[in-house]
Parts: structure tokens; C-alpha cells; sequence
């Protein structure tokens, strides 16, 4: 079946904002995607997985967090707390029996969370993880501490900063809600339960996301079935054909 754009409103009064997904009909496990920091439904990890979806015959569905491509909000009230919980309105509205979770970046972070808090509520509905450059604790670990004094200090007098992004003409937004929110979602060096398979994949040659951050994770998940894949020449995106095809295989693995 065809992809179809929808629009769901989650939060409630000043809270509120309207959430766009696509979503295609189909077999169990679908797939669920979930994107990076300022990155939207329409990038090629998303598309590939979509058209895959669409050859297997699998149920997919794919979203913009608010702030981001075509969701309402404003980018500056973005926050881990509120794209975690349209993460699970958008997988709660589509995912019946169950789906793999697949997390880009910020995503990776995003999935983890939702998952471990399915599973502590007896929650079956996540088949699997797929990870790509998971960008755990990531307002602690890659922003917060990289930050010049400098920007800590512009960060707290002004409430944002706006780092250099190497992927845009346009910086990245970095506010002092988003590093303070993050803080209440922390795994720190605490075991990760999330109880299904998980497969990372990261790039060695990651500059946003240093693969020892992927080892760090790896060694903290409690799943017996965890596979972690490291790219020798991969960056961050892990957009390359051959990137795709890996990701793609790891989602087989785990739907079957």
C-alpha cells in the first residue's frame, strides 16, 4: 500500500503542536523511524527505509518531531522531554503489534528511551532496535561538555547558542531548556534494559558521535542479543549506498 501523510496533535492547551507523519499499511513488525538533532522524514536513511518497507511488504512509518521539517512548533521549545513523547504518540497511534525501532543520532537516544520505557510498563510492542551513531546523553556528553567556555557562558546569559553545523549554512541551536530537559533523561553509567535485540551501527571516523561513545553504550545494554557493526570509513550520516544496504540487512536480521 501507498505511503499516507498524516497529522496528529499531541500535548495539550500552549503544549499542543501538530505532529507530521507518513505512514504505509502493512505486515507486523513494521518499522518506526526516528530522526536526528534539526534532520526530518525526507533523508535518505528515511526514504531507503520507506521504499524497503514498501518491497517487504512491511507496515512503516516515519515523523518529524516539532521544530523539524513539516511539524508545527518552534525549533527553541524543543526539548528531549517533548520529542520523546511525540516519539510514542506517533508509535502508539500506528504500532498495534509491534515494530522495530530505528533511531538515527538523537533518534538512537529517543528509542532507547522509549523502549526501556515500554519494557519496565511489560510493553512487547518493540521487536527490535536499530541504532545509527546513537547519540545517547547527547546534551550532556557531545554538547554541554564540548562547549567552549565561551559558548557555556553565551549558553547561560542569553539561554541559546548557535554552534557551527558542518552539515548546513545554518548553525545549530543549541538552548539552555534543551541542556537542562536532558539532564532528567540521563543514562549516565547505569545498565540499559530495554529487553529486544538491538543492532548498532557507527562510524569510525564519526566526528559528531565518536564510536567509543557506540563501545560505552554497548557495554551498558543488558540484552544478551546485541550486535554492534563498526564502519571504518563511515561519518556521522551513514548515507552511503553501502551504509544503506547495512542498515537495511540489520533490520532484516531482526524482523526475519
Amino acid at each position: 500500500m501507498d505511503e499516507r501523510d498524516e497529522r496528529i496533535v499531541v500535548g495539550e492547551g500552549a503544549a499542543a503542536r501538530t505532529i507530521a507523519l507518513r505512514h504505509r499499511d502493512g505486515r507486523a513488525p513494521g518499522l518506526v523511524f526516528l530522526g536526528g538533532f534539526m534532520s526530518d522524514m525526507t533523508g535518505s536513511k528515511a526514504e531507503a527505509l520507506a521504499a524497503h518497507a514498501g518491497a517487504t511488504g512491511r507496515a512503516m512509518t516515519r515523523f518529524d518531531y516539532s521544530g523539524h521539517g513539516a511539524s508545527g512548533g518552534a525549533f527553541e521549545d524543543g526539548t528531549i522531554t517533548r520529542w520523546l513523547e511525540e516519539a510514542r504518540a506517533v508509535f502508539d497511534r500506528h504500532v498495534t503489534e509491534s515494530a522495530v525501532l530505528i533511531g538515527s543520532s538523537m533518534g538512537g537516544w529517543i528509542a532507547l528511551l522509549l523502549a526501556r520505557a515500554l519494557a519496565a510498563a511489560g510493553d512487547r510492542r518493540i521487536a527490535g532496535l536499530v541504532l545509527i551513531a546513537p547519540a545517547t546523553d547527547m546534551t550532556e556528553a557531545l554538547m554541554w561538555s564540548a562547549m567552549p567556555e565561551a559558548a557555556r557562558a553565551e549558553l547561560i546569559e542569553t539561554g541559546a547558542w548557535r554552534r557551527p553545523s558542518a552539515y548546513s549554512g545554518t548553525p545549530y541551536l543549541i538552548t539552555q531548556g534543551l541542556i537542562e530537559d536532558g539532564r532528567r533523561h540521563l543514562f549516565g553509567d547505569r545498565p540499559i534494559e530495554v529487553g529486544c535485540p538491538v543492532h548498532i551501527l557507527q562510524g569510525v571516523a564519526d566526528t559528531d558521535v565518536p564510536y567509543r561513545h557506540a563501545l560505552d553504550l554497548v557495554s551498558r545494554l543488558h540484552e544478551d542479543d546485541v550486535v554492534l557493526t563498526l564502519v571504518k570509513d563511515g561519518d556521522h550520516r551513514l548515507s552511503r549506498p553501502e551504509d544503506l544496504e547495512r542498515i537495511l540487512a540489520a533490520v532484516d536480521a531482526i524482523t526475519g
